[in-house]
């Protein structure tokens, strides 16, 4: 459970390999990269690495180790706040008065940040970094870094992740979908700009709801009925979870767009919409959904929303 199993990035792993080797710990790691690059994989090494009692660190088969990819070792402490989308300064106060408590049976005590903090939680985070105690690590989690605090930011030691290469990228998706065809494989690394985890989602089809296949059916074969059958039901959501839908809907048309402009192809719904469907078609469905997705954030109801839909596409 090496550093090795990240995939890519081989100077960034090189370069925390050699530092840690030498006992050099930051006492603040920033992991930056979008989403389903491997921060949170990286994370977990890094934790393992930093508590670590073998020599080669992460071992992954010291009690330590072994704890840290259990998510139970007691000085690897996950900060966070599932209710809602950035991490209440609340909890992040909580933290800090936490960490002066020494650490339970290691000589560091890591606390990983995997969501957004607004700018409170980042000013009460910052308290602690001026200062933190000899045996705390911090690590944040972060798609676009630019959105921290420039005095944050500049405390920190940066991991960022890059993109795989196409051919290890396609290796890899090959080995964990062995059923795939080459062409979704390709159409998979090609649009997830060289992450892994962006590529798996495309692959597995997650997030693809009965909704979506649906509305794939019906605006694919120009079936009015079909489009009605999906969109009556909906009437009757609540706006965001409209919203969601609708997001989902509108990546879908636009990347059918890009497949008529030569681009290959994510999945099969994809190829069947750009198969089924000009670009004019698309152009003019991708502009109603927008259209929708503007009335939805503009609290017209999903009922009048989705009535207006099925006029709009078809």
């Amino acid at each position: 459970m090496a550093f090795e199993t990240l995939l890519g990035n081989e100077r960034l792993k090189e370069n925390l390999i050699s530092s840690l080797s030498r006992g050099h710990v930051s006492h603040f790691y920033l992991i930056s990269g979008p989403a389903g690059s491997g921060k949170h994989t990286l994370a977990r090494l890094l934790a393992a690495a930093i508590l670590c009692k073998d020599s080669r660190r992460p071992c992954g088969s010291c009690s330590a180790c072994r704890k840290v990819f259990a998510n139970n070792h007691p000085d690897f402490i996950t900060v966070e706040d599932p209710e809602h989308k950035t991490t209440a300064v609340k909890i992040v106060r909580e933290m800090r008065d936490d960490m002066f408590i020494r650490p339970n049976e290691a000589d560091y005590k890591i606390y990983l940040f995997p969501q957004e903090l607004g700018i409170e939680g980042q000013n009460a985070l910052l308290k602690i970094l001026e200062e933190p105690p000899s045996y705390g690590v911090f690590i944040l989690l972060a798609d676009n870094p630019e959105k921290l605090l420039p005095t944050v930011r500049s405390r920190c030691t940066e991991l960022a992740l890059r993109g795989l290469p196409e051919e290890t990228l396609r290796a890899a998706l090959g080995r964990e979908f062995p059923d795939a065809s080459e062409e979704d494989i390709r159409g998979a690394a090609v649009r997830s700009g060289g992450f892994l985890g962006q590529a798996r989602n495309l692959l597995s089809g997650a997030g693809v709801t009965p909704q979506t296949e649906g509305f794939v059916r019906g605006y694919a074969g120009g079936d009015s009925l079909a489009l009605v059958q999906v969109l009556v039901p909906m009437e009757k959501w609540k706006r965001d979870q409209l919203i969601e839908e609708l997001e989902s809907w509108l990546i879908l048309l636009e990347n059918a767009l890009a497949s008529r402009a030569g681009l290959p192809a994510i999945s099969s719904l994809e190829r069947t919409i750009a198969a089924q469907r000009s670009s004019q078609e698309l152009m003019n469905g991708v502009r109603s959904i927008q259209k929708a997705l503007e009335y939805a954030r503009g609290n017209v109801s999903p009922a009048a929303i989705c009535g207006w839909l099925r006029w709009e596409l078809k």
